[in-house]
């Protein structure tokens, strides 16, 4: 959320950001409201003084002369009801309105309308040159018996899947490998809730927009499509200390998501499940735009060094403004070349916020002139699961149909190839 002090000196900015993130808000009728707003605050802080004033008259007044004041008294408490619930009315807009209004896309950002018009800043490896047709992931799992999608859909409907063997086996290597190579970076593991209350969503900028792709309960809370929400939350209504370095979490846990806005894509296989799992990289830092620019530098870098330990190809884009979430103030896209479809596909995003989420959250430090300012934040995918076995099965995949175990993994699968499930 941004300072509504910041909109009303940067009205022409905050609007163009709007523009180029092809966000619709009428922030006019923001302004509207935000004087409405003032003018009964300061209109109840009149009556206030008056009820003192009189307050004290009274005390010191008999006979008719009190009966007179507490008559007017009775009137001046009708009147501040009626202010009150006029503000009240006019406050719930307001915070409406706020809600709405978009994070300012750092200058560096592209224009465009989608990811159609993200731009490549960076492209490592070089796709593999088959001797053979190399087949899908779906083909290659089920051919293996690591992956069986006809039965997922069965227990769990559209999207689903079950891992078996070694595809386990992978997935858990790929988790401990995460694990070793981030925390080694100075991030705290963390293990989080997938299922979070309202207002640690509200406070990420998932609400109220993205409320079509949660998984509500019964209870009014939500399941989690990303560990950021609850990581975040984490400090929620508190001060925190940033007089040392930023704090810096690696975070995991499942992962949910409706994939409501994504009907007819991705309808098979791995790359877009509704049940996943992710470790996240979030941080929190002093509100210094040098500081977030370089923090976003160093998570992204984080990321493209693991896929290179992988030695998967892949290449870095930096996302337009229509590509550009609500709180965002830009955003790399890491993509891995899967040779089924012979182009990438989007495995990791890193985006900084500045202060718009803190605000949200109410996350506050002290400087070093002790004056509270809200933090920064950033976060980072480190790596999901299952969708990373689609590109790593099909770019070590062999003639017939077994798959080379990168090197990096053999540790923790226990095989150079996997040729079946496991016993």
């Amino acid at each position: 959320m941004l300072d509504i002090k910041f909109i009303r000196e940067n009205v022409d900015i905050v609007k163009a950001g709007a523009i180029k993130k092809h966000i619709e808000v009428d922030i006019d009728r923001l302004l509207k409201v935000d004087d409405e707003r003032k003018a009964l605050g300061q209109e109840l802080d009149t009556k206030k003084f008056e009820q003192n004033r009189r307050s004290n008259e009274i005390r010191r007044a008999q006979g008719t002369e009190r009966e007179q004041l507490l008559e007017a008294m009775r009137q001046l408490k009708n009147g501040m009801t009626e202010s009150e619930e006029k503000l009240k009315t006019v406050m719930s807009e307001w915070q409406k309105l706020m809600l709405t209004i978009p994070n300012v896309p750092d200058m560096s950002v592209p224009d465009g309308e989608s990811d159609t018009d993200n731009q490549e800043v960076k492209k490592w490896g070089n796709p593999r040159v088959f001797d053979f047709e190399p087949k899908g992931h779906m083909d290659l799992m089920t051919n293996l018996d690591i992956a069986d999608f006809e039965r997922g859909s069965k227990v769990a409907g559209f999207r689903g899947y079950f891992l078996k063997g070694d595809g386990v086996l992978l997935a858990n290597a790929i988790w401990q490998l995460a694990l070793k190579h981030f925390s080694g970076k100075g991030l705290m593991p963390l293990i989080v809730p997938s299922l979070v209350r309202r207002e640690a969503f509200l406070g990420t900028g998932y609400l109220p927009q993205g409320e079509d792709d949660l998984y509500k309960t019964q209870d009014g809370e939500f399941l989690s499509g990303t560990s950021e929400v609850a990581t975040m939350a984490y400090y929620m209504n508190e001060n925190i200390d940033l007089s040392g370095n930023p704090i810096q979490f690696l975070s995991f846990s499942p992962c949910f998501r409706r994939e409501a806005g994504a009907h007819g894509k991705d309808v098979r296989g791995l790359i877009r499940v509704h049940e996943f799992f992710k470790w996240e990289q979030v941080v929190i830092c002093k509100a210094e735009h040098d500081e977030s620019v370089r923090l976003h530098e160093w998570l992204n870098r984080n990321t493209e060094e693991f896929i290179e330990s992988l030695d998967i190809p892949y290449h870095t884009v930096v996302n337009c403004g229509g590509d550009l979430g609500l709180g965002q103030v830009k955003k790399y896209d890491i993509e891995l070349w899967v040779p089924g479809e012979k182009k990438y596909r989007e495995i990791s995003s890193a985006s900084y916020f500045h202060d718009f989420q803190t605000r949200r959250l109410r996350i506050r430090y002290r400087d070093t002139e002790g004056k509270l300012k809200f933090a920064h934040s950033l976060n980072s995918t480190a790596i999901p699961t299952p969708r990373i076995l689609v590109s790593i099965v099909e770019n070590y995949q062999k003639s017939d149909g077994t798959i080379i175990v990168p090197k990096v993994l053999v540790p923790y699968v226990g095989k150079e190839i996997i040729s079946g499930v496991a016993q």
